[in-house]
């Protein structure tokens, strides 16, 4: 008989709902609302230092392993297999 060759994928999505990451003087949250607006712009600061890790080691990979900070925020240690690592 003929042989049927099959591959499977496995992927992931990620949706990040990031309302909220205003700069919390204009959005004049306060209570609940300003906590959970800190939380996000702190993952917002950390995920943006990953990225600027990653992106310095790809320009620069004579410089040899730096920290990458993926435990820093909830948001960094959810999206570390899609940004490229393993902590």
């Amino acid at each position: 008989g003929a042989r049927v060759r099959t591959t499977e994928f496995c992927s992931k999505l990620h949706l990040v709902d990031l309302a909220g990451s205003e700069r919390n003087k204009r959005s004049g949250a306060q209570g609940k609302e300003l906590k959970e607006a800190s939380h996000i712009n702190s993952g917002l600061l950390a995920l943006g230092n990953v990225i600027s890790v990653l992106a310095a080691s790809e320009r620069a990979p004579s410089r040899g392993n730096q920290h990458v900070p993926y435990r820093d925020s909830k948001l960094t240690r959810l999206l570390c297999d899609s940004l490229g690592g393993n902590s």
